[in-house]
């Protein structure tokens, strides 16, 4: 409140194919990767240059994001090459000012006053990498100062790609937990045929992996952690009282004796794994008091369109004034484009130009776009862009396949 402004709660992005709706997706992973797991001391920073431009593989490349903490806002933004860290910034957003609590200028640092004094801070920055964030280092030297920062791109922000397998699985591994009772009911509602879902134990020597790898991950994971492997059948591995546990989700569906029958993941259909990998997400987001940032690529990828909105009506019918979560996914799915589902200035496009290069426009900007207009018609007759330049009327493959192709010969 103290701000004075208002966020949504959800944003979709609309675009043709290679429009460069997923770079949205891949540049958000790049940045919580780069703040949370860091950089070998070794290693080359794992950044994509344009490759349409010959002048940008040696141009420097800037990301910079708003986010809210603890109903504090901070922007934070860096520029980086594959070989360093060039600048970074982060800046608390006062009502009606700004204070910066550092920028990092190649091999110099400025901090606030009120963290100027503070000479652990000047000798973290000294051990910082060239191609190393200071954030991140400074949290590995346990200084505390922007640990809500980091701690923000650790839990808040969550990214699930078209193949990402049982979203927050972790959270469910417990039979009677919340997360998996609630996942039983809703699985009950989309017409599945699943009647219950269940996780179920597998003995590690089983599994067939190998020694070092298996010695590897039980040095690793700690008490309370998880991991997935994706073997034939999913597998999640925890350490519970210090054992290290295996486990696999299975499925039940009735037959026609009305009697229980137990499917492995590799049984169910493509639709019935995308919602069993969706779901945890929004009844995370559904959960109160959360303020978790959920970014989904290819929402609606193997789910029928009335599946897909049923989610996200559930999500936004929890949102209120004092929602703190948010929802960004992207999407072919026109059917979703309603104003009855969705604000204006919550559809979002993405352009590709004759050069290579992505815009994104909201759909709030185009002035012919009224409460009461048939969004989607304008839409796909490309008024509104961002939809796949065709320049032939229909697939002709007959006549291609008797044209011989010149090309290379």
């Amino acid at each position: 409140e103290k701000y004075r402004t208002r966020i949504l709660p959800l944003a979709v992005v609309y675009g043709g194919n290679a429009s460069g709706k997923t770079n949205l997706f891949k540049a958000l992973s790049f940045i919580k990767n780069l703040v949370v797991r860091g950089s070998h001391p070794s290693s080359a920073i794992p950044v994509e240059v344009f490759l349409l431009d010959p002048k940008s593989s040696s141009e420097p490349a800037r990301f910079a994001l708003e986010i809210l903490v603890d109903e504090k806002i901070y922007a934070f933004s860096f520029v980086v090459t594959r070989k360093a860290v060039l600048e970074e910034k982060l800046v608390e957003v006062l009502a009606a000012s700004e204070k910066v609590l550092y920028e990092r200028t190649g091999s110099t640092i400025r901090f606030d006053k009120s963290l100027e004094k503070d000479q652990v801070l000047h000798f973290v920055f000294r051990g910082t990498r060239d191609n190393q964030l200071f954030l991140t280092n400074s949290i590995s030297q346990k200084v505390e100062h922007f640990r809500n920062v980091y701690d923000w791109f650790e839990n808040n922000l969550h990214l699930v790609a078209p193949d990402s397998r049982f979203g927050r699985f972790e959270r469910f591994l417990e039979d009677g937990s919340p997360t998996l009772c609630a996942m039983r009911d809703a699985l009950a509602h989309v017409d599945t045929g699943i009647t219950n879902l269940e996780f179920e134990s597998v003995r590690l020597d089983d599994l067939g992996l190998p020694k070092d790898f298996l010695a590897d991950i039980d040095e690793n994971l700690k008490e309370g952690d998880a991991a997935l492997l994706m073997l034939r059948d999913p597998i999640a591995l925890s350490r519970h009282d210090g054992e290290l546990l295996a486990r696999k989700l299975v499925t039940f569906h009735s037959n026609s004796q009305g009697e229980s029958v137990k499917f492995g993941m590799e049984n169910e259909s493509d639709g019935s794994r995308r919602i069993i990998d969706l779901l945890p997400v929004f009844l995370d987001l559904c959960v109160e008091n959360s303020h978790k940032v959920y970014v989904i690529d290819e929402l609606d990828r193997s789910l029928h369109t009335l599946l897909t909105r049923h989610l996200l009506e559930g999500y936004l019918s929890s949102c209120a004034a004092g929602t703190r979560t948010q929802l960004l996914f992207t999407t072919h799915d026109v059917l979703l484009m309603d104003q009855d589902l969705l604000r204006r200035d919550e559809m979002w496009v993405t352009e590709r130009s004759e050069k290579g290069g992505s815009s994104l426009t909201s759909f709030s900007d185009f002035k012919d776009v009224r409460y009461d207009k048939d969004i989607r018609k304008s839409y796909l007759q490309g008024r509104l862009g961002g939809i796949p330049r065709v320049y032939f009327d229909g697939l002709n493959m007959h006549s291609w396949h008797e044209n011989e192709c010149k090309q290379g010969v």
